[in-house]
């Protein structure tokens, strides 16, 4: 039977068309680690930290359709393929006093020493209407941010996902690419004036990908920082193009690379460690990435930032700011809050 049993929809910054990724048949490909995706095709989602329970998954391109807008899609993909795939579980609250308690434990590990940036994040749970589909949220998505990447993954193992994105993973063809260096956020105006504590969460980032292309290539140059726009809010940002004369490595470079210090910390693997053991909630394919591998010859791997898991009764909304030595309690949750708003708009 030519059934769908997983599929993507995404539609890259500045750009109006929508591309639909299908699988016909089959649970989509789980891999153990993001080196393993040298060599592979197709669109794939990867969890913040890949687990059996959370693996990373690479859908196969069987039907790779593309659509004048958004609205289009509606009609290719029934509600019931993307309902039947959305898991029945209860909401879970995470409230203010649950994030205290975990800011206080990520700053004294930072006060300390033990690391010089850890990224918390929360998560809230929203009511979901009747009759609200994954495919009318992904439409509005795509209208009220035409700036960002929107896509919706729905898979057996994952569920149902939708994402709107400025930061790219990793993104090319043949030889040349482009990454980038993401960090602080304020709210977004004509004369923006950058912390000293958001322009250091943003140089240490920078600084990492700096140190993670000098072992890939020789051939980068960095522009940046400046000021870049994400819905409602604004960022600090670097470019980064380089040339990569073998492109079977690309499944390391992205395993190098990712999670970066804008949604981790620093070092890397003890701070994902202590992450993984403390935060009140499990972050799954927040802060991960998706996007499309090597299809079309072509690579588009976003991070996960704004998103939102899909439930039968609920939407679960994640979101997450740097902390640092310094960092204050009230204004990190007020940064999670505004972050929080970009899928929450989505509702109204």
């Amino acid at each position: 039977m030519n059934e769908t049993t997983a599929f993507a929809i995404y539609r890259l910054p500045h750009q109006q068309q929508c591309v639909l990724v299908d699988q016909i048949g089959g649970l989509p490909r789980e891999l153990p680690s993001c080196a393993e995706l040298c060599g592979c095709e197709g669109f794939v989602m990867a969890p913040f930290a890949p687990s059996a329970d959370c693996p990373i998954l690479l859908l196969r391109p069987d039907r790779v359709y593309t659509f004048a807008c958004a609205d289009h899609v509606k009609a290719l993909i029934p509600v019931d393929s993307v309902e039947n795939i959305e898991s029945q579980i209860e909401p879970q609250p995470f409230s203010h006093a649950d994030y205290q308690v975990d800011f206080a434990n990520f700053h004294e590990h930072l006060v300390n020493g033990e690391f010089s940036k850890l990224v918390l994040s929360r998560s809230v749970d929203i009511k979901r209407k009747p009759g609200l589909t994954a495919i009318s949220l992904f439409a509005e998505a795509c209208r009220r941010y035409p700036r960002v990447m929107v896509a919706l993954v729905s898979t057996p193992q994952a569920g149902t996902w939708l994402t709107a994105t400025t930061e790219i993973l990793l993104s090319g063809s043949g030889r040349f690419w482009q990454t980038m260096a993401l960090a602080g956020t304020m709210p977004y105006s004509d004369k923006v004036r950058w912390s000293d504590k958001n322009i250091q969460e943003q140089r240490y980032v920078a600084t990492y990908v700096t140190e993670v292309l000098e072992h890939y290539t020789s051939d980068f140059t960095e522009h940046g920082p400046r000021t870049v726009r994400a819905a409602h809010l604004a960022h600090l940002r670097s470019d980064f193009h380089f040339t990569l004369s073998n492109t079977d490595r690309v499944g390391e470079l992205i395993q190098a690379l990712h999670p970066t210090p804008a949604v981790c910390g620093l070092p890397k693997d003890e701070a994902r460690q202590f992450i993984l053991a403390n935060e009140h909630h499990d972050r799954r394919y927040y802060s991960g990435f998706m996007g499309p591998l090597s299809l079309h010859d072509t690579t588009h791997l976003y991070v996960t930032l704004r998103c939102m898991q899909l439930f039968n009764s609920h939407c679960r909304l994640y979101a997450g700011g740097g902390i640092l030595p310094e960092s204050n309690e009230q204004l990190e949750w007020q940064e999670t809050e505004a972050k929080l708003d970009t899928m929450r708009r989505l509702f109204q």
